[in-house]
């Protein structure tokens, strides 16, 4: 995913034995002269442009930063252009909409995309935290399939935890779900390589995304995208699939942009329908929890949504990245 720059040592001549009359000698002589004339002439402009000790051969690009009215207008332009999605999607998907949500389905829905955003929040502070310690770079240099190995049972053991852990337990429940997170973020760290600009437009189509996807869950007339758990299930493991092919698979160029197409783009698709059908299953378990025939768990509800936006997330990063290099 990253690459390094190419180094190139130059190896200067050996010297040979002096020879009065060499043209070479002659020539280097010369050389020396003229070089000496153009450094001590205070008037000549070719010693001002190559000989100044404050210009350099490798200079810094510059970088025209946009104004304060130009940024401006580019957040209301990004928030526009969420608030117009939001409302087309709605219009798409939900042409009628269930009555309003019950106090209970509000507010478990609200304490869970709290977790969700408080967990999302430490692991982007804790991944920018290894990030600066350089525990990034020594996770790139390591062995991958260690690396891999070890985050996963990591995430999934935490994960586990977090969400069988008995409600009651409030301490185990809450140190297996900032293990979970702290896993999440020993994972993501390396994504701080890219510009923050990228980065950041990253999130912020991420939350476009996920905020419309779970307004259009919410109001939706029936809990139609319940039953989306077997096609996204499926789903996901053509996604895993594919991003693993490579992997053990002697593909071609063309077999490699097909499985890079289909773990992108088809994984923006899975995690969206993902993100529809973790809302309506927190609004169902609100209504059983209502009744009593279960108990509330916001915490391990948040878990789902924690994976659906970093998925999203991880793949607006890629995109966006291969459309920065093809400028």
């Amino acid at each position: 995913m990253l690459r390094s720059g190419v180094f190139v040592l130059l190896r200067p001549l050996s010297k040979t034995s002096a020879q009065p009359f060499s043209p070479v000698r002659q020539f280097s002589s010369l050389r020396s002269n003229v070089l000496t004339s153009l450094r001590q002439s205070p008037k000549s402009q070719f010693s001002a442009k190559f000989f100044n000790p404050s210009r350099t051969l490798f200079t810094e690009p510059v970088v025209a930063r946009p104004t304060q009215s130009e940024a401006w207008k580019r957040y209301a332009l990004s928030a526009g252009a969420i608030a117009g999605t939001i409302v087309v999607v709605n219009g798409f998907l939900n042409r009628e909409t269930r009555d309003s949500l019950t106090e209970a389905e509000r507010s478990y829905l609200h304490s869970s995309f709290k977790y969700t955003g408080a967990g999302l929040v430490f692991t982007a502070l804790a991944a920018r935290s290894m990030f600066r310690s350089g525990f990034a770079f020594r996770v790139m240099s390591a062995n991958p399939w260690l690396v891999l190995g070890v985050s996963l049972v990591g995430s999934i053991g935490t994960m586990m935890g977090a969400m069988y852990t008995s409600p009651d337990n409030t301490l185990l429940k809450h140190t297996f779900w900032l293990g979970f997170n702290a896993c999440q973020a020993a994972t993501l760290s390396p994504l701080f390589f890219f510009s923050p600009a990228i980065l950041a437009r990253a999130a912020l189509y991420t939350c476009g995304v996920v905020g419309s996807l779970s307004y259009v869950g919410a109001t939706a007339r029936t809990d139609q995208y319940l039953y989306m758990g077997g096609p996204l299930l499926a789903g996901v493991t053509v996604v895993a699939l594919s991003s693993l092919a490579p992997m053990a698979l002697p593909l071609g160029l063309r077999g490699l942009a097909i499985t890079e197409a289909i773990s992108l783009y088809g994984g923006l698709a899975v995690f969206g329908g993902f993100v529809l059908y973790d809302t309506q299953k927190i609004l169902q378990h609100a209504r059983l929890a209502e009744i009593g025939a279960m108990p509330k768990d916001p915490i391990k509800e948040s878990i789902g949504l924690e994976l659906d936006m970093i998925n999203i997330f991880i793949r607006m990063v890629q995109i966006l990245g291969m459309r920065k290099d093809r400028k």
